[in-house]
């Protein structure tokens, strides 16, 4: 149970920093009312991913957990700015697959990487 929370933690955090880098890359400001207007379709679109995988059954496997928190944060994150009127153009959807990718497995490949290296797969995960 504690890496299920650890990794929907580090999922939500990655979810979050792309939020703020892009806000503060356009320079809509840092106010918490415009992330979360930014942040809840991804936070939504990353809970869809994680029901859709049942990423909670091995949540530091890249798959089905990592790559289903991945395509839903990016997927149906882009659907649920469509509907609620936030704008979604091509150059941005390719930025947030590419960013998302990148933290989202990474912190996995990094996680697996570290566990290999201490002889116990992802036993640090596990750690509470």
């Amino acid at each position: 149970m504690r890496s299920v929370r650890l990794a929907v933690i580090l999922d939500c955090c990655c979810v979050l920093l792309f939020v703020i880098i892009g806000r503060a890359s356009h320079a809509k400001g840092e106010s918490l009312a415009g992330i979360a207007s930014t942040a809840w379709p991804f936070l939504a679109g990353l809970a869809g991913g994680w029901l859709a995988a049942r990423a909670w059954r091995r949540p530091s496997g890249l798959w089905p957990a990592g790559v289903g928190a991945w395509l839903g944060t990016a997927g149906l994150g882009m659907v649920f700015r469509v509907v609620s009127g936030q704008g979604t153009a091509a150059a941005f959807i390719v930025v947030a697959l590419a960013f998302l990718g990148l933290f989202l497995l990474g912190w996995w490949l990094l996680a697996r990487l570290l566990g290999d290296g201490l002889g116990g797969g992802r036993a640090w995960l596990r750690r509470g």
